[in-house]
């Protein structure tokens, strides 16, 4: 029993190395590329993920010494809707639209407006004078 944990534990310690390896993004990749040490870690399967862990995967610490969970705890915010939210009412103030904007916006639309009503008078037309020739034919 004794035999097979010790080829278990590296071949393990090798698979999970790898994995890690294989998940971390480039950039956090230490001292060399990710495929040499996918190479480290997969030639040398006893030295090379402890390697790994111990120099090749930059680590973060969290600010001020802190767990991410303690810290989460401490500085919960509480969730505001917008319209209770002042920072949010004065970015759309700050965001309002010229009154010579509105103006201009406004006038399209009324010519828009008025150009459908014309086409609809326009198909009405055509619609009864098509029904004139068809009741008279």
């Amino acid at each position: 029993m004794l035999r097979a944990l010790m080829y278990i534990l590296p071949l393990a310690l090798t698979i999970y190395a790898f994995i890690d390896c294989l998940n971390t993004p480039e950039d956090e990749a230490k001292h060399l590329p990710k495929v040499v040490w996918v190479i480290i870690i997969l030639l040398f399967w006893i030295v090379g993920p402890i390697v790994w862990f111990a120099a090749g995967k930059m680590r973060k610490t969290p600010a001020g010494g802190r767990t991410p969970s303690e810290w989460h705890r401490n500085h919960r915010q509480e969730w505001v809707a917008p319209d209770d939210n002042p920072d949010f009412l004065k970015s759309l103030k700050d965001e309002a639209v010229p009154d010579e904007k509105r103006a201009k916006d406004e006038a399209v639309l009324k010519d828009w407006e008025a150009d459908l009503r014309r086409r609809e008078e326009e198909l009405k037309k055509r619609e009864q004078g098509d029904d004139a020739k068809d009741s008279d034919g």
